[in-house]
C-alpha cells in the first residue's frame, strides 16, 4: 500500500463520524437499488410462472410444418423440448356470423400435448379417441353457432390453399385469394366445451376443435411448439431455423422476460425501473458527493503539504478515489445483504395478497438473480465513484499555496458581507453573525440547503405518487348491494331465467334478482327541465323537445313491485299494461358533502313528466323504430345496483335512470342485439362457497353462451389488496429515501459545523455566552430550514403536479389533483427537527473541546 492510501485510511479513522455516516448512506442506497431490482426480478418471475400456467410453457410456435422439420428441432441443442399436434384439416362452419372466421379447425392432440398446452374445460370431458372432440365456447359467443354436448358433427375436411401453398391458422381469411380443397369426410361426437385455446391466434380463420390423435391419422402437417433452454436466444434461434416457415412467439410469457416485440410494454417495464433507480442514484450521489466534498475540505491543508513535497495531481485524485473504493468495499456487501433481507421480509407480508389478485395457485417468492445483484453492485460502485470523482478532480486542480493557506474556500469582498441595520435591530447580534456566516461561506451553506431541498422534494413527490396510486385503486373498487353476479349478453331469456331458478336455491343465497340494462333515447318537453339542467348543459332551450340518452333498467317483476311499494306508490298503476314508469332524475354531484339522494338537485321541475322513449340507433340502421309514450314518476330513492358493464358511455351532467318491470321488456323492443348487459344477482351469507356451487351447476347444464360469474366480495378484496401492496412498497420506498435524505443532511450539517470549530471557538473566547452562542446556532437552523422550504416546497408541488399529469396521460383520468398536505406538514416540521437535532449534536461536540486547543488546531 502506498503512502497516499495510508494517509487516506488514517484520515478516515480520525473522522469516524463522517466515515460511518457515509457508509450508512452507501448501505441505504445499495439496499434500495438491490431491493428494487430483486423485487422486480421476483415479480417478473411470479407473473412469468403464472403466464406459463395460463398460456403454456412454450416460446415459439411453427403452425404448419412437416415431420422432418419437427425431428430436426427435437434434436437441436438449443431446444429443451418440442410439443406437437396434428393439423387434421379445416371444415366449413355453416351459419357462422363472423365473416372472418368461416371455418372449423380440427387439431389432433396426443397425451404430451394435453399436458403441455393449457386447455380450460368448461363442461363435459376430454376426448378419449379420434371420433370425439371438444369445441371452443367462442364458436357460440363469437360465431353464433351453438354446439351441445352429444351432438354429432359430419364434417368435410380439407386444406386451405392459396395456389400451391397450404395456409395455416396464423394467416387470416381472404375470400378472394384462397379455396378450401376437400379431402375426406369425418364424423365427430361433441364430448366437451372449452374456453378459446390460448394458442389460437385472434386472426385465425378457424375455430379450434380438439380431438385425440392416433397413429393412423395421415396428417402431413403439424403445429410445433418449441421451448428453448435459454429463452434470451429466441430471436437468434428463429433467425437460424425459421427460413420459409411462418411462426409466432408466446408474447404472453416472453413479455415478462423483456423478450417480446411489445415495445410499449418493454418501454414501460424498463422506464419504470430506470426512473426508480435514477431517483435512488440522485439521492445517493448527492449524499456521497457531499461526504467526499466535505472530506476534501477537511483534507485541503493535507493535500497542499503533500503537493508541496512532490505529490502529483493524479496521486491526489487517486487518493480520494481510494477513499470511495474503501467505503464501497465496506458498504456495498452490507447493503446487498440488507436489501435482500428487507425485500424478503416485504414479500412474505404481501405474498398472500398477491395470490388472490393475479394468478391463483402461484406463489410470490423471493427470486435472487446473480446478474441482477451484480448489476446492483455495479450501479452502486458507479454511484460512489461519480460522487468521489468530482471533488477528487477539484482537489487535483487546486493550487498548492491555496491549499496550504486554505484561501480557496472563502473569497469575499467587504461589501458582500453587509447586512441591514433593520435586520440587526429586529434579530440582534446573534442573527447578524449567522447571516454573515452564510454570506462568507456560500458553498457550505448551499450544500446544506440543497440537501434539505432534495429531501423535501423526494419525500413530497413520492407521497404524491402514493396518493394518486391509492386514488386510482380506490376508485377501481366496485361497491354493490349484491355479492354475486352472473352477466351475459347473448343468452336467451328463457335459458337465463331457467338457470336463475336453479342458482337461487344454492346454499347461502338469501336474496336474488335478474335484470337487463338497455340504452335508449328519451324525448322530453324543454319546459319540464329545471334551471339546474340548462346551467349544467351551458345552453338555452331551443324548440319544444330535447332528446336525451338514457338507460332503462328492467328488473324482475317481484323486485320491481317491492320497490314501488317502498316509495309509497300503488303497484297496479305501474305494472301490467300501464304506461306509467318510475325514474330517478338528478343532477350530477358537484358538492362532495352531499350523500343522500334527496340532497341532489332535481333535473325536472315537477315530480312527473311525459316522455317519448325510442331505441337508440345501432350502426347504420335506418328503419323506423317503435316509439313508446310514457309518463314517468320521479322518485327519491337509490335505484337497484345494475350489473357491471364495460360498454363505453358518453359522460353527461345528469343522472336519468328509468326502471321498468322485466315483463315489459318486449314492448320496448329490447332485442338481444340492443341489450347492453343482462344477468342475475345474488346476496349470499358465504359468497365464495355459493360461487363454487354455482360454477358446478353452470358446467353441469352445459352453458356455452359467453358469461361471467363474479364474486363481488372477492373483487372488493382484490382492490383492497392492490391498495395494500401499493402502500407497502410505496412507504418502504419513502422510508428508505427519507433515511438517505436524513443521513445526507446530518452528514452535511454536522461536518460543516465541525469545520468551523476554530471560528466558533474564537467567538466564545471574546466573551460570547453559552446562551448567545446557542441563540446564534438556533438562528442558523431557522435560516437553513426556511431557505430550504422556500425552494423545496414549490419544486415539490410542481413535481407532484407533473406526476399527476403523467399518470392522467397514462390512462388514470379518474384521479384528481390534490395537494399532499400531510407530507407538506411532515416536511416542514421534519426539516426543522432534523436541522435542530443535527445542530445540537454538532455543537455539543464542539463545546466539549478546550477553546485554546481549538484556536490553535489546524484543520486535518
Amino acid at each position: 500500500m502506498n503512502i497516499f492510501n495510508k494517509v487516506t485510511l488514517q484520515s478516515m479513522k480520525i473522522s469516524k463520524t463522517r466515515t460511518i455516516v457515509t457508509i450508512i448512506g452507501v448501505v441505504l442506497s445499495v439496499a434500495m437499488i438491490t431491493g428494487v431490482i430483486t423485487f422486480g426480478v421476483s415479480l417478473l418471475d411470479y407473473v412469468t410462472r403464472g403466464a406459463v400456467i395460463k398460456y403454456g410453457d412454450w416460446h415459439v410456435n411453427f403452425p404448419n410444418v412437416e415431420s422432418s422439420f419437427i425431428e430436426e428441432q427435437s434434436e437441436n441443442e438449443k431446444v429443451q423440448y418440442a410439443v406437437t399436434f396434428k393439423n387434421i384439416g379445416y371444415a366449413e362452419l355453416k351459419g357462422s356470423k363472423n365473416p372472418d372466421k368461416p371455418y372449423l379447425f380440427i387439431a389432433g392432440f396426443n397425451e404430451e400435448t394435453f399436458e403441455k398446452l393449457p386447455i380450460n374445460l368448461l363442461s363435459g370431458r376430454f376426448p378419449k379417441n379420434e371420433k370425439e372432440v371438444i369445441v371452443s365456447s367462442s364458436i357460440a359467443a363469437n360465431g353464433g353457432v351453438q354446439f351441445e354436448i352429444g351432438d354429432t358433427l359430419s364434417l368435410n375436411l380439407g386444406s386451405r390453399m392459396k395456389g400451391e401453398d397450404s395456409l395455416s391458422q396464423n394467416e387470416a381469411y381472404s375470400q378472394a385469394d384462397e379455396t378450401l380443397v376437400i379431402k375426406e369426410e369425418r364424423e365427430y361426437t361433441v364430448v366437451g366445451v372449452c374456453q378459446r385455446p390460448t394458442f389460437e391466434p385472434y386472426c385465425a380463420p378457424g375455430y379450434t376443435l380438439i380431438t385425440k390423435a392416433t397413429s393412423t391419422d395421415d396428417a402431413q402437417r403439424f403445429n410445433l411448439f418449441v421451448t428453448l433452454k435459454k429463452p434470451r436466444g429466441i430471436h437468434t434461434y428463429i433467425n437460424q431455423v425459421a427460413r420459409k416457415h411462418s411462426y409466432c412467439t408466446n408474447d404472453n410469457v416472453l413479455r415478462f422476460m423483456g423478450l417480446s416485440d411489445d415495445r410499449l410494454f418493454n418501454g414501460l417495464l424498463y422506464s419504470i425501473g430506470s426512473i426508480v433507480i435514477l431517483i435512488i442514484m440522485i439521492g445517493s450521489v448527492f449524499l456521497i458527493y457531499n461526504s467526499f466534498n466535505i472530506s476534501l475540505n477537511e483534507r485541503t491543508h493535507q493535500f497542499g503539504i503533500l503537493a508541496s513535497v512532490g505529490a502529483t495531481a493524479k496521486q491526489l485524485r487517486n487518493s480520494v478515489l481510494f477513499e470511495g473504493v474503501c467505503i464501497g468495499i465496506i458498504g456495498i456487501p452490507i447493503g446487498v445483504i440488507v436489501g435482500i433481507g428487507c425485500i424478503h421480509f416485504v414479500i412474505q407480508i404481501v405474498a398472500r395478497n398477491f395470490g388472490s389478485i393475479l394468478y391463483t395457485g402461484v406463489d410470490l417468492t423471493l427470486k435472487i438473480s446473480v446478474l441482477a445483484i451484480l448489476g446492483a453492485i455495479v450501479v452502486s460502485m458507479v454511484t460512489i465513484l461519480i460522487s468521489a470523482y468530482i471533488p477528487a478532480q477539484k482537489a487535483a486542480n487546486t493550487p498548492i499555496m491555496d491549499c496550504i493557506r486554505q484561501t480557496n474556500e472563502v473569497k469575499v469582498q467587504a461589501h458582500d458581507m453587509k447586512t441591514s441595520r433593520f435586520s440587526q435591530y429586529i434579530y440582534g447580534l446573534e442573527a447578524t453573525l449567522a447571516l454573515k456566516n452564510f454570506k462568507r461561506n456560500k458553498k457550505r451553506y448551499r450544500s446544506i440547503v440543497l440537501s434539505l431541498v432534495l429531501s423535501v422534494v423526494l419525500f413530497i413527490s413520492v407521497n404524491a405518487f402514493v396518493i394518486y396510486l391509492k386514488q386510482a385503486s380506490e376508485r377501481a373498487i366496485v361497491f354493490t348491494t349484491y355479492d354475486i353476479s352472473f352477466t351475459t349478453k347473448d343468452m336467451e331469456d328463457n335459458e337465463m331465467i331457467a338457470l336463475y331458478d336453479e342458482l337461487k336455491t344454492v346454499k347461502g343465497v338469501y336474496e336474488s334478482s335478474y335484470q337487463a340494462l338497455v340504452p335508449y333515447s328519451c324525448s322530453v318537453n324543454v319546459n319540464d327541465l329545471a334551471d339546474s339542467f340548462w346551467k349544467a348543459e351551458g345552453t338555452e332551450a331551443i324548440g319544444e323537445t330535447i332528446n336525451l340518452p338514457i338507460k332503462v333498467q328492467f328488473i324482475d317483476d317481484s323486485t320491481y313491485e317491492n320497490m314501488i311499494k317502498s316509495v309509497g306508490l300503488n303497484p297496479k298503476d305501474y305494472m301490467g299494461q300501464s304506461k306509467n314508469l318510475v325514474a330517478i332524475a338528478k343532477m350530477e354531484n358537484t358538492d362532495p358533502g352531499l350523500k343522500e339522494v334527496e340532497q341532489f338537485e332535481d333535473m325536472f321541475i315537477k315530480k312527473t313528466a311525459h316522455c317519448t322513449i325510442k331505441p337508440k340507433l345501432i350502426g347504420s340502421e335506418t328503419k323506423n323504430l317503435a316509439e313508446i309514450q310514457t309518463n314517468i314518476t320521479l322518485i327519491e330513492t337509490v335505484p337497484p345496483d345494475w350489473l357491471i358493464t364495460t360498454e363505453p358511455s358518453k359522460p353527461v351532467p345528469y343522472f336519468l335512470h328509468i326502471i321498468a318491470p322485466y315483463s315489459s321488456k318486449e314492448q320496448f323492443e329490447a332485442t338481444p342485439d340492443r341489450v347492453e348487459v343482462k344477468g342475475l344477482t345474488f346476496s349470499s351469507k358465504n359468497a365464495a362457497q355459493s360461487v363454487k356451487e354455482m360454477e358446478r351447476i353452470i358446467k353441469a347444464q352445459g352453458i356455452t353462451s359467453d358469461y361471467k360469474l363474479m364474486n363481488m366480495n372477492q373483487m372488493l378484496d382484490e382492490s383492497r389488496n392492490y391498495i395494500f401492496i401499493a402502500n407497502v412498497f410505496s412507504y418502504t420506498f419513502i422510508i428508505m429515501i427519507s433515511l438517505i435524505a436524513v443521513a445526507n443532511v446530518f452528514n452535511t450539517i454536522s461536518t460543516n459545523i465541525k469545520l468551523r470549530k476554530r471560528e466558533l471557538a474564537m467567538l466564545r473566547s471574546v466573551g460570547m455566552s453559552e446562551r448567545d452562542f446557542q441563540k446564534m446556532m438556533n438562528f442558523e437552523c431557522a435560516f437553513y430550514g426556511i431557505r430550504a422550504l422556500k425552494l423545496g416546497l414549490p419544486i415539490a408541488l410542481l413535481n407532484s403536479y407533473i406526476i399527476y399529469k403523467l399518470m392522467a396521460i397514462g390512462g388514470l383520468e379518474e384521479i384528481e389533483f390534490v395537494l399532499p398536505w400531510g407530507s407538506i406538514v411532515i416536511s416542514i416540521f421534519g426539516v426543522l427537527a432534523i436541522v435542530f437535532i443535527t445542530m445540537l449534536y454538532a455543537v455539543s461536540e464542539i463545546k466539549r473541546e478546550n477553546i485554546i486547543d481549538a484556536l490553535r488546531d489546524d484543520i486535518t
